[in-house]
């Protein structure tokens, strides 16, 4: 007898060290793959001020409560998974550990993707006139710059094995997802068939956040010094995640738009560098944390 359909919840996550993380509202599952070649899956539930807070729940502010909520739950999720993956005794860090490497994170990131680009195309509204006279100019070099650096990063640290791995785990998310979306079975032989591009992706995210900054910023005056555009650069970005959050969960719903479609290209063309296909043994631990947030109801086959 074919199982009964239930309501779909909405699921994603990350990869992790030789693993999977997977969360819904308020499940999270870390599977990972332990050196005995078994499964370990972890699960937590999750508790969230914005259950008091119904401002955090707000359209566009949500999207900046959720990546700062993101990086927190990865970053544990990131030291679990090394520490399950080797055997070890897992090493709790404090919160202000935590914290720390987070800020180490975003501070490298904005030196990367803001700082370095800003001061290229300072140098060129310094230097050419067709730039010094056109603020849109100006913008767009800044913006391909991020995006330009961006590539290279990613394809520069694609060459490291360990890193491959985590892309190969990235698609083995990416495909239970897309399976358990389709309300098709999960297995491994389904969850084989389907893509390892997903429109929610962050790396969506992250294109998106630099494409919407070449529009953003086109309102902060060319004139004004380097260190003003790049204080208002930092200033903006909240506004611009908190659209791009938007725009990313409407890719995911309607994903057959062909606007959206067209929004979300540049973000599912730059996945084929950050996902890899995963082998059998990558799925099953997919599948694995996937099943660890949803309610045993939830997982479900189409009628045949």
């Amino acid at each position: 007898m074919a199982p009964e359909k239930v309501k779909i919840f909405s699921a994603g996550g990350q990869a992790v060290i030789e693993g999977v993380m997977m969360r819904s509202e308020y499940r999270l599952a870390i599977a990972v793959r332990r050196p005995n070649k078994k499964i370990s899956v972890k699960k937590e539930t999750i508790k969230s001020i914005s259950d008091k807070i119904t401002f955090f729940r707000w359209p566009f502010v949500r999207g900046i409560f959720n990546l700062f909520q993101m990086l927190y739950i990865g970053m544990k999720a990131l030291i679990y998974s090394a520490n399950e993956s080797m055997d070890k005794v897992e090493e709790e860090l404090t919160f202000l550990e935590i914290v720390f490497s987070i800020v180490f994170a975003i501070g490298f990131a904005i030196i990367l993707f803001k700082f370095v680009p800003l001061l290229i195309a300072q140098y060129f509204y310094n230097t050419f006139a067709f730039v010094h006279n056109s603020s849109i100019v100006f913008n767009l070099i800044d913006g391909f710059t991020k995006m330009f650096l961006f590539v290279v990063y990613i394809l520069v640290i694609s060459l490291m094995r360990d890193v491959r791995t985590i892309f190969e785990y990235h698609g083995a998310e990416h495909k239970a997802v897309n399976c358990y979306e389709a309300e098709d079975e999960l297995t491994v032989k389904n969850v084989k068939k389907y893509p390892r591009l997903h429109p929610r992706c962050g790396t969506n995210f992250i294109l998106l956040v630099f494409l919407l900054s070449i529009i953003v910023y086109t309102l902060i005056p060319k004139e004004f010094s380097f260190w003003a555009k790049f204080g208002l650069r930092l200033l903006l970005l909240p506004v611009i995640a908190g659209i791009s959050y938007e725009l990313l969960k409407l890719c995911g719903k309607y994903r057959h738009n062909f606007f959206l479609k067209l929004v979300a290209l540049p973000g599912l063309a730059a996945q084929l560098i950050t996902t890899r296909e995963p082998d059998n043994r990558q799925i099953e631990v997919g599948i694995a944390a996937l099943k660890g947030v949803i309610s045993k109801e939830s997982v479900v086959g189409k009628d045949k």
